[in-house]
C-alpha cells in the first residue's frame, strides 16, 4: 500500500495534486436565492453554477453558466433585471464583471444590450467600453461606451448613435 499526504497548498482531484488556490472552495448548482435588508426581501438571484475562489489572490466568485438577477420593490414586485451569460465578482475590488448577451431592464423600462457591463460597487458606477444598445419608449440609442449610476437611471453614452423622436410643437 502507498499512502502520501498532500501539503494545504494542493489538493488531489481526479486522482491529480492540484494547487489548491486553482480549486472552487464552494460549488453550488441550480442556484436559486433571496437576499433581503431588513426583513424586506430585496433580489432574487438564479444561477446554474457557482464557484467560490477563496485562496486566489484576488479571491473571487464565479458565474460560468450565467446569472439572473431581479431587483423587488417592498411589495415583491420587480423593479429590475439583469442577465448574462457569464459572471465574476473580484471581492477585493468589489467589482462585477458580466459578459456575453448581457441584458439589463432599469426601472424606467429601459432595455439595455451590451457584450461587456461591469459594476463597482466601491463607486457606485456601472460602466462599459464595448458597444451598448438602449431601448427607450419611444427612442433607440446605441454607442461604443456606457457610464452610469448603479440603478442605470442616469447615463452617459460615449459615442452615441441612435434613432430619436422630435416632437414638432
Amino acid at each position: 500500500m502507498l499512502f502520501y499526504a498532500c501539503s494545504d497548498s494542493t489538493v488531489i482531484q481526479n486522482g491529480e495534486s492540484v494547487p489548491r488556490e486553482q480549486i472552487a472552495a464552494l460549488r453550488t448548482d441550480s442556484v436559486s436565492t433571496l437576499i433581503s435588508d431588513s426583513g424586506i426581501t430585496r433580489y432574487r438571484i438564479e444561477a446554474p453554477q457557482w464557484l467560490i475562489y477563496d485562496k486566489t489572490d484576488p479571491p473571487y466568485q464565479e458565474f460560468p453558466d450565467g446569472i439572473y438577477m431581479e431587483q423587488f420593490d417592498p411589495d415583491l414586485a420587480v423593479q429590475a433585471s439583469l442577465k448574462a451569460d457569464y459572471a465574476h465578482y473580484d471581492e477585493n475590488l468589489q467589482i462585477w464583471t458580466l459578459r456575453g448577451n448581457v441584458h439589463a431592464l432599469n426601472r424606467k423600462g429601459e432595455q439595455f444590450d451590451t457584450p461587456l457591463l461591469q459594476w463597482n460597487q466601491k463607486t457606485h458606477r456601472v460602466f462599459s467600453d464595448t458597444t451598448i444598445h438602449i431601448t427607450r419608449e419611444k427612442s433607440i440609442i446605441r454607442g461604443v461606451g456606457f457610464d452610469s449610476n448603479e440603478e442605470m437611471s442616469q447615463y452617459t453614452i460615449l459615442h452615441p448613435t441612435g434613432v430619436f423622436p422630435i416632437d414638432e410643437e
